[in-house]
């Protein structure tokens, strides 16, 4: 498997942001306006929501998609961010054993995305939505799969408590924010699936291999927070 680190211009590696530039940075973020893919265009671009087809032009989603939200949460940890994530069971059919945040469908009886993401998180991991301030969104993010997916940053302070739904979550962990803001650490793998070539976002921590989806909303999410002020 290819690995080989990506530089994007214009992001910034600030691992000192404070809860004010995170709340103003993420209020002036217009989802749909964001960088170009990897390649020798660094222009920010007007383009669709974005999704693994970035890397992939050729990897078309089925249509229709299928609305879904996640929560982006991050945690306030003694002065220093972290982001909270899954890694689902390997029993589960869709993505089984891959790290990700809490989230899914969204239902009709939900309000809204932020709405179905605080839902899912709390019969996922029981995060309690009184736990959670809504921050802002990131792009919507589509996956091969066929789900159109909306990402929720929500900021976490603890004290809280956490319990795992064993049907659909193995482990919860935390990684520091600054982690995902550097870079250094947006690294491009590749393997061959059903006979092609394909590539993807990836950024390993410890035991955990944090790929895919989950990877290419944490680099949206380090380019919103790295945006000029």
């Amino acid at each position: 498997m290819e690995q080989r680190s990506i530089l994007q211009p214009g992001t910034r590696r600030d691992a000192a942001l404070t809860l004010a530039t995170i709340r103003e940075r993420l209020s002036q973020h217009r989802p749909g306006r964001r960088r170009a893919p990897p390649g020798p265009a660094a222009e920010t671009l007007p383009l669709a929501p974005r999704g693994d087809h970035d890397l992939n032009p050729d990897m078309l989603p089925p249509a229709p998609l299928v609305p879904a939200a996640v929560l982006v949460p991050l945690v306030a940890r003694d002065g220093a961010m972290t982001v909270l994530l899954t890694r689902r069971t390997a029993t589960m059919t869709s993505h089984g054993g891959q790290v990700s945040f809490p989230g899914g469908r969204i239902d009709p009886e939900d309000a809204d995305a932020v709405a179905a993401a605080l839902r899912e998180a709390e019969e996922e991991i029981g995060l309690a939505p009184r736990h959670v301030v809504p921050l802002g969104r990131l792009d919507t993010y589509v996956t091969r799969t066929g789900y159109e997916v909306a990402p929720v940053v929500g900021l976490v302070t603890p004290p809280f408590d956490l319990v795992m739904n064993p049907a659909e979550v193995a482990a919860i962990f935390e990684v520091p924010l600054a982690f995902f803001l550097d870079p250094a650490n947006h690294r491009l793998g590749s393997r061959v699936y059903e006979g092609v070539l394909r590539y993807f976002y990836e950024m390993p921590w410890g035991e955990h291999y944090i790929w895919g989806a989950t990877a290419g909303m944490l680099v949206n999410l380090a380019e919103v927070l790295g945006e000029s002020e």
